[in-house]
């Protein structure tokens, strides 16, 4: 058994010990598809492992599996847990509220929401909060009293296209 696949085994040993909620984050490392063409063996390995120490999990503890990459995961783990639940990314309207509570610390101009909106809109709510981040960063380092639409425009714009540009870039 590979090392991978030794320690998930230790996971569900305490999970059988301990009972509690145990989250399995960035779920695709383990998860993925058995029948991926960039999959070694040890993917599958991993994944036919925790397949089955999951099948034979019989503590009252929760697990959880996260991903952004819902696409990416075995059709198989699908059957071995309860439930599935979604969340989309953020719509305008519901950006503009994320950007609004982030930035709720700060001093603001008057700021154009509908543009703000329209750029994070379909963003995942991670890379919403960190344009947040890097434009108060910016205004800070530039000793800047306010946050002004450009500055949150040209982090979003940044935030999408490394994001678009990392993902073409995997699928090349």
């Amino acid at each position: 058994m590979g090392e991978t696949a030794a320690k998930l085994r230790l996971v569900f040993e305490a999970m059988a010990r301990q009972r509690g909620v145990y989250l399995f984050d960035e779920f695709d490392a383990i998860g993925s598809q058995r029948a991926a063409t960039n999959d070694v063996g040890e993917i599958r390995r991993v994944l036919n492992s925790f397949l089955q120490l999951l099948e034979d999990e019989e503590s009252t503890s929760l697990v959880i599996g996260a991903t952004n990459h819902v696409e990416m995961l075995d059709h198989a783990l699908f059957r071995r847990f309860d439930d599935v639940i979604r969340y989309e990314n953020p719509d305008a309207r519901h950006a503009i509220e994320m950007i609004q509570n982030y930035l709720a610390p700060f001093a603001l101009e008057e700021l154009d929401w509908q543009t703000l909106g329209a750029l994070a809109e379909g963003m995942s709510f991670a890379e919403i909060r960190r344009a947040c981040e890097d434009a108060a960063k910016d205004m800070v380092m530039e000793d800047r009293p306010h946050l002004v639409t450009a500055d949150l425009v040209l982090a979003l714009q940044e935030r999408y296209n490394s994001l678009h540009h990392s993902a073409q870039s995997s699928q090349s």
